[in-house]
């Protein structure tokens, strides 16, 4: 039986995928844990990372959560998606026609799972922890919903 993953989740995951390669051109993460409460993303990386880079990260992620990207969705065929993407981590199943998931024009990736429709609903993106070993970068990560105009403007900080 198939584990459901929260698409807020998996959309956070996509945007954090494209500021870690932006900020630090170390590609999407190689291995990914979706659930509900806490995720985690593990890139191939040199060092351990910085408070500041810690900051910068989440503030990252955070404008684009509330730049209310729009998510939406395009099938091309296999060959076309060998051409522009990674398609590694995609199961056999994903078939001739490869789904990509488009973020604003911020991030698109093959994808199977499921995405919010628009960024804002996807909430307050907080590091929990990291961890480095053996040139691999853990990130620990869970999303807080935003209630109040004060948590979203703390969240266009990173407070």
């Amino acid at each position: 039986m198939k584990k459901e993953t929260d698409p807020r989740m998996h959309s956070a995951e996509h945007i954090l995928n494209q500021v870690m390669d932006r900020m630090f051109h170390c590609g999407r993460a190689f291995s990914i844990h979706l659930e509900k409460k806490k995720s985690k993303c593990d890139y191939r990386f040199e060092r351990p990372l910085t408070e500041e880079d810690l900051v910068r990260i989440a503030e990252q992620v955070n404008e684009v959560i509330l730049s209310d990207l729009p998510v939406s969705e395009e099938f091309i065929d296999r060959a076309e998606a060998q051409k522009k993407y990674n398609l590694e981590r995609l199961p056999e199943e994903a078939g001739d026609r490869i789904r990509i998931v488009k973020i604003g024009d911020y991030d698109a990736c093959p994808c199977i799972g499921d995405h919010v429709s628009a960024t804002k609903t996807i909430g307050r993106f907080q590091i929990v922890s990291i961890t480095f070993e053996n040139e691999v970068l853990r990130i620990r990560f869970k999303l807080q919903a935003c209630e109040t105009a004060n948590e979203k403007r703390e969240m266009s900080f990173g407070e």
